[in-house]
């Protein structure tokens, strides 16, 4: 009997925390769906600084309601793995206690002492169904065993995993706050600064389209060898573009453009893509290829390709979702130089100011590269 009450207990506690989780989750979880909605609600609206800030808080209180319910559960779980463990001891104590004496008895019963141990035919009899009935009982006992064993190793697993979750979580949250904090900097709080900024990276960006589907004005400049210099980065702000860097471009047949990733050879760089230079947040910095860079490093990498932390975490996701190439900038010139050899064309495209950038069309592929925001 002892080994059954040993198990009752150990389904009711875990009954009873499992209860109590899924409550605390519950609310938390309600109050998660309600700044969801309040968020979808907000990204409707006019683009306003008011309802931009109004969006970061909500983003804010929302990751703060998520990291709440991630602890909520790392909390219970870590307490339903406490429990596990001493039901697990609690278990295997009696199932070794048990085989023990299941094997005296089953040594009686497999020999001929059972019947003279036994007064008579009757008593032999029935405890050689006894025997029977404490042999299944064990064997239950080890399947239940084992099944807690596997709940176990389980429940760890999923601690794991929440407390990788929860990383994530507050990285996210610390991100939301910096964007947030740039926003009113960049803005000083001011309705009409920030709808600058917004008209400012919306004309960029319709520039930068245009450029890559072949809408701009170029004049070719002869042939150009790797490493060449092509261009300087322009100091400073220049057309629509708030600071120092080059947006650097590979495009393929039918203007679309490549991960230059893909194609740039590895180089000292410091990363200022995230929240912050160095921050653990940045876009992901892979190069996989064997070009050259088109600037000298060290490199300061400003934002990524495709789906970058700009995108996720600050105002610019009003302009675009997808960065058509990598912001760079160098530490220590200002010279930009051909990745590859080729033909070398100048170009610009009047947005209200005149973007200017230069073009490679590579001899040896059907790539060619773009430099935009450069002098020539």
């Amino acid at each position: 009997m002892r080994f059954i009450k040993i198990i009752i207990f150990f389904l009711l506690l875990l009954f009873a925390v499992q209860t109590v989780a899924g409550k605390t989750v519950e609310e938390l979880q309600k109050e998660i769906e309600t700044y969801q909605q309040e968020l979808a609600r907000l990204s409707t609206q006019s683009k306003t600084l008011s309802n931009q800030i109004a969006q970061f808080d909500a983003q804010i209180r929302l990751t703060t309601l998520k990291i709440s319910q991630t602890e909520e559960k790392i909390a219970l779980l870590g307490g339903r793995i406490d429990q596990l463990e001493t039901s697990l001891n609690a278990l295997s104590n009696a199932f070794s206690s048990r085989a023990v004496e299941t094997y005296k008895m089953a040594k009686v019963g497999d020999s001929f002492l059972l019947l003279i141990s036994a007064p008579d035919l009757t008593g032999a009899v029935s405890r050689f169904h006894y025997l029977q009935k404490i042999q299944k009982a064990d064997r239950d006992l080890l399947s239940r065993l084992q099944a807690a064993q596997i709940t176990y190793q389980g429940e760890k697993t999923d601690q794991e995993t929440l407390q990788k979750q929860l990383g994530e979580q507050k990285k996210t949250l610390d991100s939301q706050k910096v964007a947030k904090a740039y926003l009113l900097t960049a803005t000083r709080n001011d309705e009409k600064k920030y709808q600058q900024l917004l008209a400012a990276a919306r004309a960029e960006y319709a520039a930068i389209v245009a450029i890559i589907a072949g809408k701009g004005t170029e004049v070719e400049s002869g042939h150009v060898n790797e490493g060449q210099k092509i261009a300087s980065i322009i100091q400073g702000s220049s057309c629509n573009s708030g600071g120092t860097h080059i947006h650097f471009i590979v495009r393929k047949p039918g203007a679309i453009t490549d991960n230059p990733f893909n194609h740039l050879s590895n180089v000292d760089y410091e990363n200022c893509s995230g929240s912050s230079c160095g921050s653990s947040d940045g876009d992901p910095f892979n190069p996989a290829g064997s070009w050259a860079w088109p600037i000298s490093p060290k490199i300061r990498f400003n934002q990524g390709y495709g789906y970058t932390w700009a995108v996720a975490n600050t105002w610019v996701k009003n302009i675009y979702n997808f960065h058509n190439g990598i912001d760079i900038n160098s530490l220590s010139s200002t010279e930009v130089k051909a990745v590859n050899g080729g033909t070398l064309y100048r170009g610009s495209y009047n947005v209200g100011c005149l973007l200017t950038y230069v073009r490679v069309d590579h001899d040896n592929s059907d790539l060619d590269t773009l430099y935009l925001h450069v002098n020539y």
